[in-house]
């Protein structure tokens, strides 16, 4: 299949390097056992077609030396904004997760959130892990050995009722937002920002909680969402409204334990071509989300550019905002605002 390409293509130098390593270390080669942690259930798009096959593939590159135990829906205990620490204190071994589920302790992966940035998810991200590797690394993820970092596609508007078709229909609407960046786009947009993880969406829209929630279309299908709304609402143009940023992270110690061998499996099988075929294939995802709303009653609603440009202007707040929040931390803003756009530029295609 297609999107597995990247996984296949990876594990051929591995598995090469594996051979050697079983001829080097004999029947006492060392075997090791990973547990992989996240909030999704099960049959969601990104653990069944995303981190169960990159868990086989290591363990098919490693000759069985790395098994990864995918646990999903945080079966494990803990809520989502836990994952980062159940990483970092070796609670688990790996987790997927988003950097803002920790409001303001990873402030420089906050960039790829700012509105109408990203272009497409596999070009961010690579730009992410790009970005990351020259000004987040050192700076904000002590303890935590970073796999992969990538976004998922376009941001969509899904709503109750008429929903949103223009910029006055923000107003007062209480809406569930991701992360701490994009909840203050939703309310620099004049709605009620509702910030909650994704497990959460379904049970707060069908008891009224909130009045809708932005996602991207490919987890919709496992969260019931056009059941549960009647409207969606996407952005035309070259760049989304919005989109999250995620991590694939590893203790670092659990990392530092294991023979160099089984660390270049790692290596190979993650990094920026593992992050960008990790975006690609997430949004890959989005249309069938989409082709499932098609088949409702529901209605989608695509903003014309002119529309679409008075949200941007709006916008233009919540990046100023930013900068200003980043400077008080005593991080240029503005420079790494520019350096991820450059990224993203230079990346899409």
């Amino acid at each position: 299949m297609k999107k597995r390409n990247f996984l296949k293509s990876a594990a051929v130098a591995a598995l090469a390097l594996s051979a050697v390593g079983a001829t080097s270390f004999g029947a006492a080669a060392q075997e090791v056992t990973l547990r992989l942690h996240q909030f999704l259930p099960a049959q969601a798009n990104v653990p069944a077609e995303l981190l169960i096959p990159w868990a086989e593939q290591v363990g098919t590159a490693s000759d069985g030396r790395i098994k990864i135990e995918v646990f999903s829906s945080m079966s494990l205990g803990g809520t989502p904004p836990q994952l980062m620490d159940q990483a970092r204190d070796g609670v688990v071994d790996i987790v997927w997760t988003l950097p803002g589920y920790t409001p303001g302790r990873f402030p420089r992966a906050e960039v790829f959130e700012l509105p109408f940035m990203m272009t497409n998810a596999e070009a961010t991200s690579r730009a992410y892990w790009e970005l990351f590797k020259s000004d987040m690394e050192a700076q904000e993820f002590q303890g935590i050995k970073i796999l992969g970092t990538w976004v998922h596609g376009p941001g969509v508007i899904h709503a109750k009722g008429e929903g949103v078709r223009k910029l006055e229909d923000m107003q007062g609407k209480k809406l569930r937002g991701p992360t701490r960046v994009i909840n203050g786009l939703l309310a620099e947009l004049g709605a009620e920002p509702v910030g909650m993880p994704v497990p959460a969406i379904p049970e707060a829209l069908s008891k009224g909680v909130i009045d809708g929630t932005v996602i991207p279309w490919e987890v919709t299908p496992a969260l019931k969402i056009a059941e549960l709304v009647d409207t969606h609402t996407e952005f035309s143009g070259d760049t989304a409204l919005y989109t999250a940023a995620f991590v694939l992270a590893m203790n670092q110690a659990k990392y530092d334990s294991l023979p160099d061998d089984l660390k270049k499996i790692l290596d190979d099988n993650t990094g920026a071509d593992f992050s960008a075929f990790a975006g690609k294939t997430q949004a890959s995802f989005d249309a069938p989300g989409r082709k499932i709303a098609e088949a409702t009653d529901n209605e989608i609603v695509i903003l014309d550019a002119e529309e679409v440009a008075r949200w941007a202007t709006v916008a233009e707040k919540v990046r100023d905002n930013w900068f200003a929040e980043m400077k008080e931390k005593g991080i240029d803003g503005e420079a790494l605002y520019g350096k991820a756009k450059d990224m993203i530029a230079k990346n899409t295609m």
